[in-house]
């Protein structure tokens, strides 16, 4: 079984992409996104920003390696009126069932960056793109001082340590890995820009409600509590991240949670 599949297909990850619509929205309507376009949303979980990009006209096929999370898209495309918005599993290092430059613009919005093999993964993104298209993906910044980098990087104490050649998915918020990456892929570094965006999440209840729905449905969060628990850590996990909640919750109502996260915006021109 693939680790990956496994870890994103555990708890509900649609719970707490909830709290992302609103910026997945704002990313979308960045990107000036023509009416026809063919677009890969690559790791696209429930269709974040898959949706979006749908109701702006354009052909859009997410992919995501967590069965539940296709379908999950699937009936939101359904729901909304979109049948120009598909969803079907795969793998971001190996897209063997796409065809070579069949897309005008790959997104990946925190998705990509969490599959396994990143030089085949940006690879994959680079062949598929046709020449003139563009590749943009958002990925968290390691120790990087805001909600989800903190959030992993907390969660990284109370669980056992990786298997041997694992790469952080981290390491794609350095630029310097980034530029490495899609230059394997034969990108030159001038074709590839960088920003430091700001992604909010918004919740419909107070930050320790928030934590729990990250607890109960967010797989590394799901991950670390049951690493904790065997090594009677739990509760110091809890208090750990409620603190941190707490703190980069900028909302000034107690009932609704709003929080910052700091990510770094990548755009490739493919040539």
């Amino acid at each position: 079984m693939n680790p990956n599949k496994v870890l994103w297909e555990k708890g509900d990850f649609t719970r707490v992409a909830q709290s992302m619509r609103k910026s997945g929205e704002a990313v979308v309507n960045r990107l000036g996104i023509t009416k026809g376009q063919k677009i890969l949303d690559l790791g696209c979980g429930d269709g974040t920003t898959a949706l979006p990009e749908a109701m702006l006209g354009a052909e859009v096929l997410g992919v995501d390696i967590a069965g539940n999370l296709v379908e999950a898209g699937k009936r939101r495309a359904s729901e909304a009126g979109l049948p120009n918005c598909k969803f079907q599993q795969g793998d971001a290092s190996n897209l063997h069932e796409l065809k070579d430059k069949s897309f005008d613009l790959v997104v990946s919005m925190f998705g990509a960056m969490f599959a396994p093999k990143p030089f085949d993964v940006a690879r994959e993104m680079v062949r598929v793109s046709r020449s003139g298209g563009r590749i943009v993906m958002g990925n968290w910044i390691p120790n990087d001082p805001t909600l989800v980098a903190r959030i992993l990087k907390i969660s990284s104490v109370y669980s056992p340590p990786p298997p041997e050649g694992f790469i952080s998915p981290m390491t794609w918020g350095i630029e310097s890995n980034v530029i490495e990456r899609f230059s394997g892929a034969g990108i030159p570094s001038e074709s590839i820009a960088f920003a430091r965006e700001t992604y909010t999440f918004e919740f419909p209840g107070s930050p320790s409600k928030f934590l729990d729905a990250f607890r109960r449905f967010y797989g590394p969060t799901m991950n670390a509590f049951e690493a904790a628990e065997r090594g009677g850590r739990a509760k110091d996990l809890q208090g750990e991240l409620e603190e941190l909640f707490n703190s980069q919750n900028i909302s000034t109502d107690k009932d609704t949670t709003t929080i910052p996260a700091t990510y770094l915006s990548v755009t490739v021109q493919v040539s």
